[in-house]
């Protein structure tokens, strides 16, 4: 049997080792029970494919596409640094399938738009391809690439097809307009020839546009295009700033319309110099104290008010009548009190607009006193 002694130097090493073990156990409960940190959302992955459509204006194929919403950082390769706008000639007759190395290897590059931060957000992007007609029909196939400051370029965007009408009317000229009380005449003149130099013109109508400002996108004013080479914009403002312009609508591909390119833009802010319409049909009723008067109202919405005029002089120059309403009177009724028996008293009445401008005076009317 072993003694006491024994006992301790040979269990030594095995209680060396447990307090090892525990010791580790210990180090590794403090760190599995410390402070959680917040979970890290996975980054996002920036879009590297654009979604492509357009449509045809007068001479031009107008393309757009929607950017992501934010852009990966410079250096990554996911960065977009521009966007490479690819076009393909086809023949009608061509099979409208087409593999993207086919696309690539045929297809010539038209433009390269820088691409800044600011053109993120989810904004929509265009560009403007100017066609020139060879006189014999075509299939036009685009795409658009995003590429990083390295020159990799991403997958190509869906392609968007499009057969241009080439005999699409030009753009309408000598776009002018009259402003008159209530409404903006707008007159111009019709093309002459279509946008590749033949004749007939192509056209259905025309379509009118006005925008508040030069950044904000027009809007279509008419419902269905005009025949005529004129228009009336009655639903305006007076001292608010208005841009206008005009397109001619042609029958493009398939029977669908296409717009010519814009006419000369005409810039004006209405101003109100236009006096109301003299008031009419004044009729006096008088009693021993009091002398009634009835008209009605002016036509002009934007009247305000009313000056009634008095004398007992019919020859005396009307700037020296009395001036009865010192307020501007806001009904088409009023009531002289200041009378005399026997007497015949003389009126005449002056409509004011909201501008401050002053009609003409209305006739005189007049009423003897019982």
């Amino acid at each position: 049997m072993l003694n006491k002694l024994e006992l301790s130097i040979y269990s030594t090493p095995v209680r060396i080792k447990a307090a090892l073990a525990l010791i580790v156990l210990i180090l590794l409960m403090s760190f599995g029970c410390g402070k959680r940190t917040p979970p890290v959302p996975p980054k996002e992955r920036v879009a590297q494919r654009a979604e492509v459509s357009g449509f045809q204006r007068g001479s031009r194929v107008i393309l757009s596409w929607t950017m992501p919403a934010r852009n990966a950082p410079a250096g990554n390769v996911l960065n977009i640094a521009r966007a490479d706008v690819y076009r393909l000639t086809e023949p009608l007759d061509a099979p409208q399938g087409l593999s993207e190395e086919d696309f690539a290897s045929r297809s010539v590059l038209v433009a390269a738009i820088p691409i800044t931060d600011a053109d993120f957000g989810l904004k929509t992007l265009s560009y403007t391809d100017t066609l020139e007609f060879a006189g014999q029909a075509a299939r036009l196939r685009y795409a658009v690439r995003f590429v990083n400051s390295a020159g990799q370029k991403a997958a190509f965007s869906n392609f968007y097809l499009i057969e241009p009408a080439s005999r699409i009317a030009g753009p309408p000229t000598s776009l002018a307009a009259d402003l008159s009380q209530d409404q903006t005449g707008l007159m111009w003149a019709a093309p002459v020839t279509n946008a590749d130099g033949t004749t007939p013109v192509n056209i259905l109508g025309f379509n009118i546009y006005r925008s508040s400002s030069e950044r904000e996108p027009a809007k279509l004013l008419n419902k269905t295009p005009v025949t005529e080479t004129f228009y009336n914009d009655r639903f305006f403002e007076f001292n608010k700033p208005y841009f206008y312009f005009v397109r001619a609508v042609s029958l493009g591909t398939d029977g669908q319309p296409v717009e010519s390119g814009e006419s000369n833009i005409v810039n004006l802010t209405p101003t109100d110099t236009f006096a109301p319409s003299a008031p009419e049909s004044i009729t006096l009723a008088a009693t021993p104290t009091t002398i009634s008067i009835f008209f009605p109202i002016n036509p002009e919405t934007d009247v305000i008010g009313y000056r009634i005029y008095r004398s007992t002089d019919a020859t005396e120059p009307k700037v020296n009548w009395q001036l009865l309403t010192k307020e501007l009177l806001a009904a088409n009724t009023y009531q002289d009190n200041q009378i005399e028996s026997g007497k015949t008293y003389y009126y005449y009445i002056t409509a004011i607009d909201n501008a401050g401008n002053v009609s003409e005076t209305s006739e005189v009317v007049s009423e003897t006193v019982p």
